[in-house]
């Protein structure tokens, strides 16, 4: 497959775009496909660059390279069925409050940073490609200075994302290029537009949990006994050992399917009142992997994630 740079690939003048030449901390960014026809990339907020992918059938995704970020999923006819909060900062520092953001190499809190640095940093474009005409567009990140500050390993990450008419779907890949074995906990922390007081979940009963409410910091153990959970208030909890489908019904007549493969947990999450001008408009269901992946040298761990409606 012929390779070229991203700029003559698309056919943007990198003086306009001087990130896209190099990234904040000195990692040169990848080559594109010329095959890779449905994607472009352009401008975002804060002059960010971001890919945008584009189907046959009119449906649309958004993604970021700062974080490998995807922020936006409009399906034919134009909703955009994932929400980016409106107090999220687009400056290249802090992460992308929305859309779908990377928790890895942690998960909440713990020794590093909330959620971990991969939705800190940029990620490059490795890949592309559009088998019938469906983009397919695949993000790497690896380690550098800046994460070995905080996590002292070696790792190399995929992020294979595909649009369809219909769907969107996500390949995480994470390989151990170290010489000694890791440990991490991942999610993909995606935020869905909704209606909260008519939106709900399906699929999670019997599910062990682990509330956070009212204390983030000592979860309670429990067993969800609910057919359909919903958001009545304040909402920050984990479901061990989640089936591999679940039902959102986002309250706004869109009903998503979210399959998963390897994606052991789920947790949902809603502020409430501690996000009095946004909570409203949506929830946050997420494929997690709450306990430790362990990884010796040359392993890999795989994850996939499919939205879907009908």
């Amino acid at each position: 497959m012929a390779m070229v740079s991203i700029s003559m690939a698309i056919g943007v003048n990198t003086a306009t775009f001087p990130s896209l030449k190099r990234c904040r901390r000195g990692m040169a960014f990848a080559s594109l496909s010329t095959k890779a026809s449905g994607v472009r990339v352009t401008e975002g907020e804060g002059n960010l660059p971001k890919l945008v992918l584009t189907s046959p059938a009119g449906s649309e995704a958004e993604i970021y390279l700062f974080g490998g970020c995807i922020t936006s999923w409009k399906v034919p006819g134009g909703r955009d069925l994932l929400f980016v909060r409106p107090d999220a900062v687009f400056n290249g520092k802090k992460p992308i409050s929305g859309g779908v953001p990377h928790c890895f190499p942690q998960f909440g809190p713990g020794p590093i940073q909330q959620h971990g640095f991969a939705r800190n940093m940029d990620w490059a474009v490795v890949d592309s490609e559009n088998p019938e005409g469906n983009p397919i567009v695949t993000l790497e990140l690896k380690d550098d200075p800046y994460s070995r500050a905080m996590w002292d390993f070696s790792f190399h990450a995929l992020f294979k994302v595909t649009l369809n008419a219909k769907s969107l779907s996500t390949e995480l890949t994470v390989k151990n290029t170290d010489k000694i074995a890791f440990s991490f906990s991942t999610a993909l922390h995606t935020y869905f537009r909704a209606s909260v007081s008519g939106a709900s979940v399906k699929g999670l009963k019997g599910c062990k949990t682990l509330n956070k409410d009212p204390d983030p910091k000592n979860p309670v153990e429990g067993k969800e006994e609910r057919d359909v959970v919903t958001f009545p208030g304040f909402v920050d909890c984990v479901y061990l050992d989640a089936s591999s489908e679940l039902q959102l019904d986002n309250g706004l007549g869109d009903l998503v399917s979210i399959k998963n493969t390897n994606w052991s947990d789920a947790v949902l999450w809603n502020p409430y009142l501690q996000m009095q001008a946004c909570y409203k408009d949506f929830v946050c269901v997420e494929n997690a992997k709450i306990g430790s992946v362990q990884l010796e040298p040359e392993q890999t761990w795989t994850a996939v994630q499919h939205l879907s409606i009908g």
